[in-house]
Formats: structure tokens, sequence, C-alpha cells
């Protein structure tokens, strides 16, 4: 069992790769040309022929191809209806302006039609496959972005709203929210009569004046926002805000790889608030600890080191378990 469990590992790093290299090198491969040319004209088949393209594409054995199509492209490509997307309060509500203060602009960006990108977090399955959310779209599809010195920082995109559902779902009371942004989680939070107050602790003073001075007179419900200019985790230790607050939210990275040594940080401190913590791309983050558990566990045990059961070894894999393993690392 323990071969077979590291067999899916192995796939999931290898379909991890490929999507890496898709994302990054050739997000624009698939045109509008060739999907017509594949599906006929057929709308409803372009998520089928998205991923068998793509598949096809970038695996040359072709066992292994149909595998990984079936198993990892298949499950994890959507095409998105972008009206549903522009229905989305934030995207309503609050106009975005080209502008410039420090080392931060405010601009827009563009996926063109059937481009890639990543729509949200992953799925993990209970055979301990681990895929990540392609989505796409038949058309052109404007969104609001934040740089920072031209590096993309934060912006309103599907992948932004999809994986902040559940946080802003869960918000309540009086909630800390820990960096700034383009204040998408503040102003959604701020619509709900669950939700008291909000108060933001963003450390960037260029951030707090953008948003400050462009976006937040935008907010029907302003007067429920606090920014406060301070370090996140000099806040989480300040015994005086011990007990303010009945929701956290912690938004302090780009992705997974500037994300995991702040997200560890937090989660040694989260319980000095007091209250419940929520993370962005939590999921994302944790499954890279996973991968990196799972191949020491397995190294362990085929050494001689360790003799952990099946069933301990997939206790040990569970996000549940991680999430209390990364506060003692």
């Amino acid at each position: 069992m323990l071969e077979a469990i590291k067999k899916t590992f192995d796939k999931n790093d290898l379909f991890l790769r490929v999507v890496a290299t898709y994302l990054n090198k050739y997000e624009r491969l698939v045109t509008k040309e060739i999907m017509e040319e594949i599906t006929g004209g057929n709308s409803e088949l372009d998520a089928t022929a998205f991923s068998a393209f793509l598949s096809s594409a970038f695996i040359d054995d072709h066992a292994l191809e149909r595998e990984l199509e079936r198993e990892y492209f298949t499950p994890s490509v959507k095409k998105l209806d972008p009206k549903e997307y522009k229905v989305n309060p934030y995207y309503k509500s609050i106009k975005i302006p080209e502008k410039k203060i420090g080392g931060w602009t405010l601009g827009w960006q563009k996926y063109a039609p059937y481009e890639g990108f990543i729509r949200d977090d992953y799925t993990v399955y209970p055979d301990n496959r681990e895929v990540p959310s392609i989505g796409f779209f038949d058309e052109e599809f404007s969104f609001p972005t934040v740089y920072e010195n031209g590096v993309e920082w934060m912006a309103i995109k599907p992948n932004e709203i999809e994986t902040m559902r559940e946080p802003v779902k869960k918000a309540r009371g009086r909630v800390v929210a820990f960096g700034l942004g383009l204040g998408y989680f503040a102003y959604m939070a701020s619509l709900k009569n669950e939700v008291s107050s909000i108060t933001v602790v963003e450390r960037d003073e260029s951030v707090i004046e953008l948003f400050e001075s462009e976006i937040l007179p935008q907010f029907e419900n302003k007067d429920k926002i606090s920014i406060v200019k301070a370090d996140a985790f000099n806040f989480v230790c300040d015994k005086s805000n011990s007990g303010k607050f009945d929701y956290a939210f912690v938004d302090l990275w780009r992705d997974t790889s500037d994300g995991t040594d702040l997200y560890i940080k937090m989660k040694k401190l989260e319980n000095k608030l007091g209250c419940p913590f929520e993370y962005w791309i939590e999921k994302s983050i944790l499954l890279g600890v996973r991968k990196n558990l799972f191949y020491a566990i397995y190294e362990s045990v085929k050494s001689g080191k360790n003799t952990l059961s099946y069933k301990e070894i997939c206790d040990r894999l569970s996000l549940d378990y991680i999430k209390e393993f990364v506060k003692f690392i």
C-alpha cells in the first residue's frame, strides 16, 4: 500500500510540473481557432477538448497521457462563464483607476480567449490525488490588479474570488484582516449584516494611501472599515489586541512560494488573539508540507527506521493533522 501511495504522489508531482510549465510558458497555447477545429464549433465540448489538447501537448507517453487526462486534466479543467464574475458586487461597485504611489501601481490585466489560469484551490481526493483547478473563458476577460515594483501582488480575478468565498462566508462580528491589497475581502465582508467591524492590518503606507484615496470612498459600508498600519505578527503578539476580535483572516502572501513560511509563523501565534483564524489558499500551502512529509515518511519506513501502519500514514497525511503539525516545524 505504501508503494501505491507513492505512485499517486509521484503522479501529483508530475501533473503539477506539467501545469506549472503550461501556465508559466504556454498559457495562451490554446486558441479559439484550435478549439473550433477540435470541437467543430460545438462550445459544449470546449472543456473536454481543452483537457484532451493539453494532455496530448505535454505528455509524450500515450498510456500515461490517457491516464493523466482521465485522472487529472478532466477533473481539473473548467470553462467559466464571465457573466458569473461580472455580477460580483466588487466588480459592479468598485471602479479601479490607473494610479501609482511609491512602488505600488493600480492597473488592469486581461485574459485572452482560452487562456488558462488557476481558478480555485486544489481538490484533494480520497485516493490522495491532488488536482489543481484550471479555468478559461471563451472571450477576453479584464480584471483589476495592484503591482509592487511591476510585479503582480493581488488581482481581483476568478482565483481570488473563488478562494475567498469561504473566508467571506465565515466572517462574523468583529473581524481583523491581515493584508490589504485591493480590499476585496474587506469589501465583501463589510456587506454582511453579521459583520459589525473590519480592522485591516497593513504595514505598507503606500498601499494604505492608494486604498484610502481611490477605493475605500466607494465602499457602501466604509464606516465598518478601519486601517491599522502595523506588522501583522507584532499586532497578533500585542496583548492589548487579545479578545478584541471574533474572526481573523490572513492574506499576507502572493502565492505558496512566499506563503509557506509566513503561514507557519502565523499558525504558531494564532491562539494569542483568541478567535478563529482563516488563511488564504491554506490548502495549497498545506499540500506543499504534505508532499514533503509523505516522502520523509516513505524514506523512514523503507529504511526500517519507522514502522507506521497504513492507517497511521493516512492519518498523518490528512490536512487536519498537518494544520497542527506545522505548529511544531
